[in-house]
């Protein structure tokens, strides 16, 4: 088995990838402080072709080093948007037809694998802070909670990585 040369991956171009058709999905990114998750959600995001990030509060944004060391340039490809308040971004994304999710241990939330995707609908996912998750008040003005089921010691993971598994998961689900 031989190992793809890069110029045999038949890549999208920035500009290609801006035409492109997108997953009906946006990533809300909730107070994020660490800069190398924020840019390993732009790198899986450009991988699924994600519609846009929103970048929340002390969420950093590009450009930044630290950002487009893990991007690798999908800070380009990706478009992203800041607010101030997580909470003004939900309810802007609901105003628009989302139904937005938080990705959180909570009461009531439905586990990730049980998710049902339906036809025509338009899907945000709240990606909390490393060390508080998502907010309370911004839990509270979502549609439900998702929540990645988990069998260890530890009660979290990393964003970054929850941001890859709850992606990838609803790739998988699209209704097509």
């Amino acid at each position: 088995m031989r190992k793809l040369k890069i110029t045999e991956m038949n890549r999208l171009t920035v500009d290609e990838f801006k035409q492109a058709e997108k997953m009906p999905l946006v990533v809300v990114l909730d107070d994020v402080r660490s800069l190398h998750n924020v840019g390993a959600v732009f790198r899986t995001s450009d991988a699924f072709r994600v519609e846009r990030i929103f970048l929340c509060g002390i969420t950093a944004v590009p450009p930044q080093p630290e950002i487009h060391k893990t991007a690798l340039g999908a800070e380009d490809s990706v478009d992203w948007t800041y607010y101030k308040d997580t909470a003004d971004a939900v309810r802007a994304l609901q105003v628009d037809g989302y139904k937005v999710y938080a990705v959180e241990q909570a009461e009531g939330s439905t586990m990730l694998q049980d998710f049902r995707w339906e036809a025509g609908q338009r899907c945000a996912v709240v990606m909390g802070n490393e060390v508080k998750g998502v907010r309370q008040d911004v839990v509270d003005l979502c549609d439900g909670c998702l929540e990645i089921p988990q069998y260890g010691t530890k009660h979290s993971l990393n964003v970054s990585v929850t941001t890859g598994i709850v992606i990838w998961e609803l790739f998988k689900k699209q209704p097509l």
